[in-house]
């Protein structure tokens, strides 16, 4: 099957799965469907409740993709994550153990709850696609994407997550709470039983690895770029803030905006779709000065300054 109409189709399939299960959240799930497309890990942040572990355990049993959950912790090791190698004395030999992490879909339950130490270990996880345990080099699943959540109130016991780990997230996302109609008709669907639990696989992982590669050759016009870029580098010159965003966020961008604009069933990007998104790729990634966050500046107020002062181009070819 290599039809783009039959992957477009399919994409709508997962998303109507998802919205059957997480109600009232539509443009949350499209931006979890576009990291899935663009091969992005996510951020979400969120307090509890809000049915974040619900969300990425619905897309694993969508797409029949292996899922793990980490659930992290001060006690939290590396290797609990990545995985160990054991001796085996009646074969006189190292035996790798895989850990979690060997897996299509990862959640890390409150991950700023786990050391920073701990942290690191899934750095080369997010980036490279791969684990080092004891000199030795292993593959991890394809596709492989990461999922973290941590929640923005309690700070007791938690550890801030380093800039180099934020900026490995394509996406950073917030569920909130639904409205009332739509927590009511939640809490009336839960008497049958959890949604999650009638919630039907309708794609294979080998489809997403197909409508990844498709995604990647959507278009995106010369002068888009260069409004893409320049969006980036807006953020770095704003004078309130500290660290801007960084080249790899340029990349998420681009891998995001051409995801986005397949899910709009286009095979080409369009301006809105860079500034749909910029919030939710670069917000998460730039580090205000301490004195602009005393006067209440936000990175989401940076970003729409930017966009409004980025100047959009008018022809563009296909």
């Amino acid at each position: 099957m290599d039809n783009p109409n039959t992957d477009m189709q399919l994409c709508s399939v997962i998303r109507q799965n998802l919205e059957s299960c997480i109600l009232g959240k539509s443009k949350e799930i499209g931006l979890l469907m576009t990291a899935l497309l663009a091969g992005g890990h996510v951020l979400l942040e969120d307090v509890p409740g809000t049915g974040k572990t619900q969300l990425v355990k619905a897309l694993a049993r969508s797409i029949g993709g292996q899922f793990r959950r980490i659930q992290c912790n001060p006690d939290l090791l590396p290797t609990d994550i990545t995985g160990v190698s054991i001796f085996h004395p009646r074969d006189e030999q190292f035996v790798f153990r895989p850990g979690p992490v060997m897996a299509n879909i990862l959640l890390a339950d409150e991950i700023n709850r786990a050391t920073t130490k701990t942290q690191s270990a899934l750095l080369e996880v997010m980036e490279e696609r791969r684990v080092s345990v004891d000199g030795f080099t292993h593959d991890l699943p394809s596709p492989f994407l990461l999922f973290a959540t941590q929640n923005p109130i309690e700070f007791e016991g938690t550890y801030t997550l380093p800039e180099a780990q934020l900026d490995r997230f394509m996406v950073k996302l917030t569920l909130g709470y639904p409205d009332e109609a739509t927590e009511l008709q939640m809490v009336l669907s839960h008497q049958s039983g959890q949604l999650l639990d009638r919630l039907e696989q309708v794609a294979e992982v080998e489809d997403i690895l197909r409508i990844q590669e498709r995604v990647r050759r959507v278009h995106i016009d010369e002068a888009l770029g260069d409004y893409l870029i320049r969006i980036v580098r807006g953020t770095r010159e704003h004078a309130g803030v500290q660290l801007g965003a960084s080249p790899r966020a340029a990349i998420s961008l681009l891998g995001a905006v051409k995801a986005y604009a397949f899910l709009q069933s286009r095979d080409y990007v369009l301006p809105d779709d860079i500034k749909d998104l910029v919030p939710s790729v670069l917000g998460h990634r730039l580090l205000l000065h301490t004195e602009s966050r005393i006067n209440g500046l936000t990175p989401d107020e940076v970003i729409e300054e930017v966009v409004q002062q980025t100047k959009v181009p008018i022809r563009l070819e296909r």
